[in-house]
C-alpha cells in the first residue's frame, strides 16, 4: 500500500507558513486527483489544496485554525483504493503556545522587572537564534531597530508561541525606546525595562444601542497593513485635474467594436494604467522601495490595482511588466484579475512583487482621494470620477468656456525618498499622457 505525503506547499516567496481554514475532505473519504481537499489561507491571498493523486484520506495532522510552516505534512493519502482507516490513527495539532518562554540563545534575557538590569544586545535583528521568524516579522524588527535578544522577549500567540506579524506591530506600539547609553564593537547597551508594561484593561462603554461586529481576517489583515504603512512612511498626497475628454470620446466610439474584435469590455482602467507605465519610465525613481537607508530601484512595473470584494474589503492583484502589454492586453489582464479577485480565485503570485499601486476612488462616485501607501512600495495613485465641468480651453482665436470631462488625480507618496518636485512631476506626467491620447486611435 503506498502512502503519499500532503506537505504543505510554499504559496510565494515570502510566505513561510500557512493556516487551515477547513477540511474539505477528512479521514477516511476518498479523492480524486486534483479534487479540493483543504483551504488554506495565508498574509496574502486563499487558497484550495487539491489531491495530488487518487485515493483515500488515511491520516489528517492538524486542525482547522492551525498554523503550519511551509514543507510540513499536513495529511496522509492511501492510494490503495481498498485501504481501511488504522483505529490508532491519532489526528495530532499542535496548540499555540502562549504562555511559552523564549526560546535561550547565547545572550541572557530576563524578565522585565522593577528593578533595572542592563544587557548586552546585538543591534541588528539577524543575530543568531533558534526562534523561527518569518520574513516580514524579521523586516519590521529591522525597520524599528529591535535586536535579536528584543525580538526573543516577545511573546508570539502563533503554533508553538511564534511571533506573528500582529504580535510585533502591538509591540511596537506599546514599545519604550531602549537606551542607548554607548556603543562596544557593534553592540547596544539596552535595559530589558524597554519593553513597556501592560497597561491596566480599560472595559469601554458602548453604550446600549450598538452592534458589535469582530473584524473578520482579511479585515484584520489589512488593518494591521494600513497601520503599519502610516507608521513607516511619511505619507504626501499631491493633486492635479486633468482633461480627459478626448478618452472618454474615444471609448464610447470604439467600445462595441472593441468587445467585438478582442471578447473583453474595455473601461478606463487599462488606459490609465498605460499612462502611468509611460510615467514611471521618464521618473524611474517614483518605482522603487527602501530598505533601511538603501533605495531598492525596481526595473520591473508591475501595476497593482486595488479591487473591491463583495465582503466589502479590498484586494490589489498585480499585473506584471504591464508596460509591455499594449492596450487589448491591459484591458484582457484588468478584466481577467477583477474577476477573479471578485469571486476568491486568485493565485498567491497574483497579489505579489507590485511596484506601484493605482486605485479608482471615482467608481464610488468621490472626485478626489489621499490613500494610503501598499508596502513596501513608494507611491500610490488614486483617480477620482470623471465629471462634466465648464473650462477654460486655450484656442488660436483666444480662449473659450466650453463643457468639458474632467477628472482629479491624487498621489500620495513616501517623502523619505520622494519628494514634492519628483512627486508633483511625475503625476503632472500621468495628466499629460492623459490628456494627449490619440482619438484617433485605431483599435
Amino acid at each position: 500500500m503506498a502512502k503519499i505525503d500532503l506537505v504543505m506547499p510554499k504559496m510565494g516567496e515570502s510566505i513561510m507558513e500557512a493556516t487551515i481554514l477547513k477540511w474539505v475532505k477528512n479521514v477516511g473519504d476518498t479523492v480524486t486527483e486534483d479534487e479540493t481537499i483543504l483551504e488554506i489561507a495565508t498574509d496574502k491571498v486563499d487558497s484550495e489544496i487539491p489531491s495530488p493523486v487518487d485515493g483515500k484520506i488515511i491520516e489528517v495532522l492538524y486542525k482547522e485554525d492551525d498554523v503550519v510552516e511551509v514543507g510540513k505534512v499536513i495529511a496522509r493519502i492511501s492510494t490503495d483504493a481498498d485501504a481501511s482507516v488504522s483505529e490508532d490513527i491519532v489526528v495530532e495539532a499542535p496548540q499555540p503556545a502562549k504562555s511559552a518562554e523564549p526560546v535561550a540563545t547565547s545572550v541572557p534575557v530576563k524578565a522585565p522587572q522593577q528593578k533595572v538590569s542592563k544587557v548586552s544586545v546585538p543591534s541588528s535583528s539577524n543575530g543568531s537564534t533558534t526562534r523561527f521568524y518569518s520574513p516580514l516579522v524579521k523586516s519590521i524588527a529591522k525597520q524599528e531597530n529591535i535586536g535579536t535578544a528584543e525580538l526573543e522577549a516577545i511573546k508570539g500567540s502563533g503554533a508553538s508561541g511564534r511571533v506573528t506579524k500582529s504580535d510585533i506591530l502591538n509591540y511596537v506600539k506599546n514599545r519604550t525606546a531602549p537606551s542607548t547609553n554607548g556603543h562596544t564593537n557593534g553592540v547596544v547597551h539596552a535595559t530589558t525595562s524597554s519593553v513597556a508594561p501592560a497597561k491596566p484593561t480599560v472595559v469601554q462603554d458602548h453604550g446600549s444601542n450598538v452592534e458589535i461586529v469582530e473584524m473578520d481576517r482579511m479585515r484584520k489583515m489589512i488593518a494591521d497593513h494600513m497601520v503599519m504603512s502610516k507608521h513607516t512612511s511619511p505619507h504626501v498626497t499631491s493633486f492635479v485635474e486633468a482633461d480627459v475628454t478626448k478618452i472618454v470620446n474615444w471609448r464610447n466610439n470604439v467600445k462595441n467594436k472593441f468587445q467585438e474584435k478582442y471578447g473583453e469590455k474595455i473601461t478606463y482602467t487599462p488606459i490609465f494604467i498605460e499612462a502611468v507605465t509611460k510615467a514611471l519610465r521618464d521618473f524611474p525613481l517614483v518605482n522603487v522601495s527602501v530598505d533601511g537607508k538603501n533605495i531598492i530601484i525596481k526595473k520591473d512595473l508591475n501595476i497593482g490595482m486595488a479591487t473591491a470584494l463583495p465582503s466589502g474589503n479590498l484586494i490589489v492583484p498585480v499585473i506584471k511588466n504591464a508596460d509591455y502589454l499594449n492596450l487589448p492586453g491591459l484591458t484582457k489582464s484588468v478584466n481577467d484579475l477583477a474577476n477573479r479577485a471578485r469571486n476568491n480565485k486568485l493565485k498567491p503570485e497574483d497579489i505579489q512583487d507590485g511596484t506601484f499601486t493605482v486605485t479608482n476612488v471615482g467608481t464610488f462616485g468621490n472626485v478626489m482621494g489621499t490613500p494610503i501607501i501598499n508596502q513596501p512600495q513608494a507611491a500610490i495613485l488614486a483617480i477620482g470620477a470623471i465629471r462634466k465641468k465648464p473650462a477654460v480651453i486655450e484656442t488660436e482665436d483666444g480662449d473659450v468656456i466650453a463643457i468639458r470631462q474632467m477628472m482629479f488625480l491624487s498621489l500620495s507618496y513616501d517623502h523619505r525618498v520622494v519628494d514634492g518636485f519628483l512627486g508633483g512631476s511625475f503625476l503632472k506626467k500621468i495628466a499629460d499622457y492623459l490628456e494627449s491620447f490619440d482619438n484617433k486611435r485605431e483599435i
